[in-house]
C-alpha cells in the first residue's frame, strides 16, 4: 500500500516537473478526474463486461466441475481430455478472439465463450489435484464399509478438493475480467474493451487509464468476494489462518 502510494507521488512529481503532455502521459489527478466526469459513460460500459464476466465465469466452473467428475470416475476420459484442454490453454487469445467474434456476432455470446476458454483450466487442474489429495484413510474406511464410488466422492473426495478449488478459483476470477475485456477489444457494442479502444483511437490516454482502473478494482471486488465465499463454505479454514 506504501509502495503504491509512493509510486502515485512519484508519478504525479514527474508529469507536474517534466511538462509532458497529458495525451502521452495524464497524471494520475488527471485519470482520477476525468474519470470522474466521465462516470456515467464507464459505468454504463462496465454492467456489460461484468455480465460477460460472470455469464463466462459461471459456463467455466460447470464445465471443469463436470469434466472433473468425469475425469476422476472414468480415468480413459482424463487421458483422452486432458491433452486436449492443455491445448486449447495454448491458442493465442489475440488470434482466437477475433475468430470468435466472427463467427457468433457482436453480441454476448462470444464473449461468455471466450472468458470460458480463459478461465476453466485452471479451475480444472484445482479440482483434480483436490481428488487426489484425499485422505487414503478415509477412503478406504468408507470403501469398507461398501459405500458406493459416488458416496466415495461426495464424503471424502469432493470435500478434500475444497481448499485447491477455492485457490484454483481466486486464480481464474483474475483471468475472468482480463478476458471478457479482451473480447470486447475484439469486438462489441458496448462495453470496458470497447470503450478503451474509443478512447485510445481518440488519443484519451486518461480515459484509457480511467478504464484500467474501473477494470481493476471490479477484480478485486471479484476476488475479494470468492474469499468471502470461502470463508462462508469453510469456516474452519479461516479459524485456522487467525490461530497462525
Amino acid at each position: 500500500m506504501l509502495a503504491g502510494c509512493a509510486f502515485l507521488a512519484a508519478w504525479e512529481l514527474y508529469v507536474g516537473l517534466s511538462g509532458i503532455k497529458p495525451a502521452i502521459l495524464p497524471a494520475p489527478s488527471r485519470i482520477l478526474v476525468q474519470g470522474w466526469l466521465n462516470r456515467d459513460a464507464l459505468i454504463s460500459n462496465t454492467w456489460p463486461t461484468l455480465g460477460a464476466t460472470l455469464g463466462g465465469f459461471a459456463l467455466s466452473l460447470a464445465f471443469a466441475f463436470v469434466s472433473s467428475i468425469l475425469m476422476d470416475f472414468v480415468p480413459f476420459m482424463r487421458r483422452a481430455l486432458l491433452p486436449i484442454f492443455i491445448a486449447s490453454q495454448t491458442l493465442p487469445l489475440v488470434a482466437i478472439a477475433p475468430l470468435v467474434v466472427l463467427w457468433f456476432g457482436f453480441g454476448l455470446l462470444p464473449k461468455i465463450l471466450l472468458v470460458a476458454l480463459v478461465t476453466f483450466f485452471p479451475l480444472l487442474v484445482a479440482l483434480l489435484q483436490g481428488y487426489e489429495s484425499t485422505d487414503r484413510d478415509i477412503a478406504e474406511l468408507l470403501n469398507s464399509m461398501k459405500a458406493s464410488r459416488w458416496r466415495i466422492f461426495r464424503l471424502a473426495r469432493l470435500p478434500s478438493s475444497l481448499p485447491y478449488f477455492f485457490a484454483g478459483l481466486r486464480i481464474s476470477i483474475t483471468y475472468a475480467v482480463v478476458g471478457a475485456i479482451f473480447a470486447e477489444y475484439a469486438g462489441a457494442a458496448s462495453g470496458l474493451g470497447i470503450y478503451i479502444l474509443n478512447a485510445k483511437n481518440n488519443f484519451r490516454p486518461d480515459l484509457v487509464l480511467a478504464a484500467v482502473v474501473v477494470s481493476a478494482l471490479l477484480t478485486l471486488s471479484l476476488f475479494g468476494l470468492t474469499l468471502t465465499i470461502q470463508r462462508l463454505v469453510m469456516p474452519w479454514q479461516s479459524s485456522k489462518e487467525g490461530r497462525r
